[in-house]
């Protein structure tokens, strides 16, 4: 890990305001995000970060901490699936909440102005030339479309293109894999918008998957959560983490009780991979995304694996 520590550079100081409230007819209720950056510098590269099922915008501490004391800055949603809204499957809404989220993304992008402003000390220092989108689990999936991934609807024929170029890059944290025959029954019945196709994710990517991460939406093994980085076009990475189930550590949060996986050398990896690999596809430096992958190939016993094509 020594090569990753050198390259990721000294932290700083960390400004954090919630809520901002972004204006959003038609979804019931005005979106509410957090935002985080770094106290100094200029032309901050900016992550957009989307959670997993029943998260909010206070989740993803070890995550965000790290991006915005190295150079970040992070805007996360509060998705209407959160166990903070309370919005029950008798909500009108709720079958469109796969979608309701890729417009969350969007809605933050078209109201980065606003953004900007409320956070005393960032007005001017964002880089709107480079834009990611990150997601952990279904915010995974979510992040995906942004990046070219599309749902495949019950004639079996990819939906809508609901990709944004203003995206440049993405990591992608437990990504779910294909469905259709892949999903259980309990999945293909409740969640039919897990099926999508990853033929047109053309944006460059970084996808993290823990080779124990079994979960109960797929008959498959762990390699399910390898479909985006298997069947997506190039240019695109893989970060493999050894031992991790679906929390890859313990991305969601410190102490939260879904993390069966707790392991901070897992969570350090992650840290400095993601934000490395950023740094690379954002076309900021190669050096620390070099390191990492140098880091993982010499090691005597590493923790995880990185591929690319």
């Amino acid at each position: 890990m020594r090569h990753l520590e050198e390259a990721a550079g000294t932290p700083v100081p960390v400004l954090s305001l919630r809520p901002v409230v972004l204006p959003a007819p038609g979804r019931g209720e005005d979106l509410r995000v957090r935002v985080w950056a770094p106290v100094t510098g200029g032309e901050l590269p900016v992550i957009v970060l989307s959670h997993g099922f029943g998260q909010s915008m206070d989740g993803y501490a070890p995550l965000v901490d790290f991006w915005a004391a190295h150079g970040f800055a992070v805007v996360q949603p509060t998705h209407l699936d959160s166990r903070t809204l309370n919005v029950t499957p008798d909500d009108p809404r709720y079958s469109e909440i796969w979608r309701i989220r890729v417009e969350d993304l969007t809605r933050i992008l078209d109201h980065l102005d606003l953004i900007e402003s409320s956070l005393p000390g960032l007005a001017g220092r964002l880089d709107r030339d480079r834009i990611a989108v990150a997601g952990h689990s279904w915010g995974a999936q979510t992040a995906s479309m942004l990046l070219g991934a599309r749902v495949i609807g019950a004639e079996g024929v990819p939906g809508e293109n609901m990709s944004d170029p203003r995206i440049k890059a993405g990591v992608l944290l437990a990504l779910p894999g294909t469905g259709g025959d892949d999903l259980t029954p309990f999945a293909a019945e409740h969640l039919s918008f897990m099926n999508p196709d990853f033929a047109e994710m053309t944006a460059p990517a970084l996808m993290v998957a823990g080779d124990k991460d079994q979960s109960a939406l797929t008959v498959r093994g762990p390699e399910w959560f390898t479909d985006g980085y298997l069947l997506s076009p190039r240019p695109k990475s893989l970060l493999t983490l050894f031992g991790a189930e679906h929390s890859l550590g313990g991305v969601a949060g410190y102490e939260i009780k879904e993390t069966t996986d707790e392991d901070p050398e897992r969570i350090a990896l992650v840290q400095r991979v993601t934000s490395a690999y950023l740094r690379h596809a954002l076309g900021i430096e190669d050096a620390g995304w070099a390191a990492a992958r140098r880091s993982l190939s010499e090691s005597a016993a590493p923790i995880g694996r990185i591929e690319s094509k």
